[in-house]
């Protein structure tokens, strides 16, 4: 089963998009649940997740489970028609627990254990919290499986959130049982860690730790790897529940993943665990001081997307206005919460949910924005719910589609992972900041990116871009020139095809040839020397400027499109074109600003035939996105500007229901949807 089966569930056979939250009645007195139901009703709620933090009220005990409650709730939302997705409750562990198993409780990395008292207070590889976990999950599953509010299964929440790298003694036999599957020998491991450097090589399994803290800087494959451990260790958890519920059910299983802003997603390598999910889901909440926070969302829903390869997915979690994490909780302004649900619905979800349902009152989070807030019905929270609620309903037709995109970003896990060990040439390079400026490049552009991996499929994408590809792999560096090869326009960016899947240098130690060694004769490039440059410093390009890198090189087969024209690089290739085969291959060994990206982005576009449409000229605050199936093509118009924008499309938009006769007029902050055709 998989989203498309879940939205046709929840509107008897036609599909409709999921609308809900997660709702923890458990936080309130019973004669609240009553009247909970009758907003949801008046809200146009069909989908709300239960249960995700109430192990300790579940199992008030060791063995001994007490239901009543939520068999209460779940009664009461079937009535009312309210579908379940209904968790394991596995995220957080009672404070009994801890107490009665206490080296189950997770170890950061300067030895010290953590304790109960916030949430998820768990090491992933102890055996009692593996134990536990699996028992709850197979009571709640005996229990709920046949309920017939129960559309989809709710595994855990927010894994690696809080409690991840664990560094304690369960990760540290964990750790070496993954190496021994990893490598083999002892052998291959020195020689994939380079342990020659600073006397590390290892002569039995039991000397090797996790990398905690130590003098300095930590071999960096070993960091690499545990990484990689770190985010297989809770994979293993999440299959481990995941396969008794499956035992039990044959409903759609997920967890919600961490694409906020993109730095919350990095204890999770999500291109592996995603296969394993029947829906994907992803939680988002905007960086409220983050001036093109719309951008982030985008890029974040088109990451997303590629982990789903393409098919719906479910936003699980995002934020009616305020959230309580951030140094300032800024509210959203009138009209944005709407904006924000339809940009993931643009771009590929089929489900909007949000944290939360009613806002709590107590805790930690009882700042944290609700579908219903503090102040109740009458405020500008709950009428733009309702807004949401009818829209979505009014926009259900689209579910199942997908998003039609030509041009693609490559972005790879371990090559972040690896970028952003220390002792580099420079905090500035960063690969997530690369991605996400290249991202707004083309967003300005009007063009929609998919974002896939280095050894994805990339042949029906005219344009692939990969920022900052520090780490690629032989399959990753063999696919991206076979692209090329093929017709396709690929750019690479500085500090690509550095090193090799175990952070090794790609190099010849007898021959040289510079950087960066995968890719070098794709490019047509060959680097001797990284200048980065001095923090806010610039350096002149043959078109504009450059800032926090720049390189000395030279070509070899490339054709030169801007050169640095002052400092120690003066003269070197800053910007490339190379050909291979049938296609082309760029290279830009800086970060280029405004002006020089004006004379890169064009001639990238031209040799890729794509062409930025045209609104994002007119309109540049407005996001334009198409939807596709079978049954029909569809076009989201999003206005992030003050003024009114104008777009040319034929077809009838759907939220008023009205022809567009050619021509689509979206007013400041709001958005449409246009089904094209007569």
């Amino acid at each position: 089963m998989d989203m498309n089966d879940l939205t046709r569930r929840l509107g008897n056979g036609t599909p409709r998009i999921a609308f809900g939250a997660d709702y923890n009645p458990e936080q309130w007195p019973k004669e609240v649940w009553k009247h909970d139901v009758e907003l949801m009703h008046e809200a146009g709620v069909n989908l709300v997740s239960l249960g995700i933090f109430s192990w300790a009220l579940l199992e008030p005990e060791e063995g001994r489970y007490e239901f009543g409650w939520l068999d209460e709730v779940m009664d009461l939302l079937h009535a009312n028609g309210i579908a379940v997705d209904l968790a394991n409750a596995s995220a957080s562990p009672p404070p009994w627990f801890t107490v009665k198993y206490p080296d189950s409780a997770p170890v950061d990395a300067d030895g010290v254990r953590q304790t109960h008292g916030s949430r998820q207070a768990f090491a992933a590889c102890s055996p009692d919290y593996r134990s536990a976990a699996a028992a709850l999950t197979t009571a709640i599953a005996e229990r709920y499986s046949s309920h017939p509010a129960l559309a989809m299964w709710h595994i855990h929440n927010e894994y690696g959130c809080h409690n991840q790298p664990d560094f304690g003694p369960h990760a540290e036999r964990g750790f070496r049982s993954w190496l021994q599957q990893r490598y083999g020998n002892l052998e291959a491991l020195n020689d994939a860690w380079g342990t020659a450097f600073w006397s590390q090589r290892y002569y039995n399994w039991a000397e090797i730790m996790p990398p905690r803290r130590s003098g300095t800087w930590v071999n960096p494959t070993q960091q690499l790897d545990f990484a990689r451990f770190s985010s297989d260790s809770l994979l293993e958890c999440f299959e481990a529940e995941a396969a008794i519920i499956r035992e039990h059910s044959d409903k759609p299983v997920t967890t919600n993943f961490m694409g906020t802003n993109m730095g919350l997603a990095r204890p999770i390598d999500y291109w592996r665990w995603a296969p394993r999910m029947d829906i994907v889901s992803n939680d988002h909440y905007l960086i409220s001081e983050d001036p093109r926070n719309h951008q982030d969302l985008a890029l974040v829903a088109d990451l997303t997307r590629g982990w789903a390869q393409g098919n719906p997915w479910l936003l699980m979690e995002h934020s009616t206005s305020a959230v309580n994490w951030q140094p300032r909780n800024i509210a959203k302004s009138p009209g944005q919460m709407v904006r924000n649900s339809f940009q993931h619905l643009a771009r590929g979800a089929d489900g909007i949910l949000f944290f939360q349902w009613r806002a709590s009152r107590a805790g930690a989070e009882k700042y944290h924005s609700g579908m219903v807030p503090h102040a109740g019905r009458e405020t500008k929270v709950w009428r733009e719910v309702v807004e949401l609620g009818s829209a979505l309903e009014k926009a259900s037709e689209v579910a199942g589609s997908r998003v039609i995109a030509e041009a693609a970003l490559v972005f790879d896990t371990d090559a972040r992972w690896a970028a952003e060990l220390d002792s580099h040439p420079s905090t500035e390079a960063q690969p997530v900041r690369e991605l996400r400026e290249w991202h707004d490049a083309l967003f300005r552009a009007g063009i929609t990116t998919d974002v896939r991996q280095s050894t994805d499929d990339l042949g029906a994408y005219k344009l692939v871009v990969a920022p900052m590809l520090y780490l690629v792999t032989d399959d990753g560096a063999a696919n991206l020139r076979r692209y090329v090869e093929q017709g396709g326009t690929l750019v690479l960016t500085y500090f690509s095809g550095i090193v090799d899947q175990n952070d090794r240098i790609i190099m010849d130690p007898i021959e040289g040839g510079g950087y960066p060694g995968a890719f070098r004769d794709l490019l047509g490039v060959e680097i001797e020397e990284f200048f980065p440059l001095r923090g806010g410093g610039s350096v002149p390009l043959s078109e504009g400027a450059g800032s926090r890198w720049s390189e000395l090189g030279r070509t070899t087969t490339a054709e030169v499109l801007s050169r640095y024209e002052a400092g120690p690089t003066a003269g070197s290739p800053a910007f490339t074109r190379n050909g291979a085969g049938e296609g082309r291959a760029f290279y830009v060994g800086t970060a280029p600003d405004a002006e020089a990206l004006g004379h890169i982005l064009p001639r990238v576009l031209a040799d890729a035939g794509l062409q930025g449409q045209q609104h994002a000229t007119e309109h540049p605050d407005l996001e334009v996105v198409t939807r596709a199936s079978n049954e029909g093509t569809w076009v989201f118009a999003i206005n992030h500007g003050q003024g009114d924008a104008r777009l040319a499309v034929n077809g009838v938009e759907l939220l008023s229901g009205t022809p567009t006769e050619g021509e689509l007029t979206v007013a400041a902050g709001r958005v449409a949807v246009v089904r094209l055709g007569s």
